[in-house]
């Protein structure tokens, strides 16, 4: 049995440095660019090296030795690399939303994203600046954009002011021009992540028409002061986003920031649900909540049906009559 148990160890540990050696590997191809073949020779080498140790002097404790070096070195070089804010970024997310102070209470928000989309990569560009009253807010709207899976949703926070203006939400990889996104690089610093504030006319048509996604709409039953509360929890994420930058994560830093914001504005201290992170299904959560309209008489299924947006053309559309169009499935 202890013969056993050694070998167990010791093929855990072999797993255990298989794990670290990979990892440090394919940090160092996300950060350094090398081509993935060059890094699998060097992580090859590497373990050569561990082999032979082992074999010339039979003894674990230089093997181990040499990987604790290895990541140290590693571990000091990755502690170096911070997240920035002047890379040469696309166009659509070059601007994350800042706000600032202006008279009588009102706030001023910075960097209002209005590009008119005539495919998904190509956009004639316009930003704004928008002066609104916090106190005039009459709305909070919830869009799901879903691309491929149906449990898979980027979640967009949209508030509706007195006047009939909409200024959306939406946390974004910030990527740099030239740059494709993969999962497996978001676990290696590969992206930085920006809060977006857009027109509706600029990022639903830009889901609804140029990517031809499937994207909904749910109004959410809040309270003047929780829909106070998350209008003031995003604009200091923004700022505080422009003030230091952070690094998007697969895992922990991504695109369920705003779900989990708008759940928790709801629901103080509410049980975690896996709904939240699945945000295809965030609908069923809120409807098992009680706060979409008409979440007492009538299916999910209906409201799923209710919440459906057409496309539409918004050439020669007003922002306030765009809103309003995408809100029709909602007008009794």
């Amino acid at each position: 049995m202890q013969a056993f148990a050694r070998i167990g160890g010791r093929i855990g540990q072999i797993a255990l440095a298989v794990l670290a050696l990979g990892y440090v590997a394919l940090g160092l191809h996300f950060q350094l660019k090398p081509p993935l073949l060059y890094v699998l020779y060097a992580a090859l080498l590497t373990w050569a090296v561990c082999v032979t140790l082992l074999v010339w002097r039979g003894r674990w404790s230089l093997v181990w030795g040499f990987m604790a070096g290895l990541v140290t070195i590693w571990g000091l070089w990755w502690a170096t690399i911070e997240p920035r804010q002047d890379r040469d970024w696309m166009s659509e997310v070059s601007r994350g939303v800042t706000s600032t102070p202006a008279a009588n209470g009102r706030i001023t928000l910075h960097n209002i994203r209005d590009f008119r989309w005539s495919s998904p990569t190509e956009a004639e560009q316009a930003w704004y600046d928008l002066e609104v009253d916090p106190q005039s807010l009459t709305s909070v709207d919830m869009i799901l954009s879903v691309w491929d899976h149906p449990d898979i949703a980027h979640t967009l926070v949209s508030f509706g002011f007195e006047d009939g203006q909409h200024v959306v939400f939406s946390g974004e990889i910030r990527k740099e021009k030239g740059e494709e996104f993969s999962n497996i690089g978001g676990l290696f610093k590969s992206y930085e992540v920006v809060l977006i504030a857009a027109d509706e006319r600029d990022i639903v048509n830009l889901r609804t028409n140029a990517r031809g996604e499937t994207v909904s709409l749910y109004p959410v039953a809040l309270s003047d002061e929780q829909r106070l509360d998350l209008f003031r929890a995003l604009l200091d994420y923004g700022n505080a986003l422009a003030e230091r930058p952070r690094w998007y994560h697969t895992l922990w830093t991504n695109c369920t920031t705003l779900p989990y914001r708008l759940v928790r504005g709801i629901t103080d201290g509410a049980p975690f649900d896996l709904r939240i992170i699945l945000s295809g299904r965030l609908p069923g959560y809120l409807y098992d909540l009680g706060v979409l309209p008409g979440a007492e008489a009538m299916p999910l299924s209906e409201l799923r049906e209710r919440a459906a947006l057409p496309t539409l053309d918004v050439a020669g559309m007003g922002s306030a009559p765009y809103s309003k169009a995408l809100r029709q499935g909602w007008q009794d």
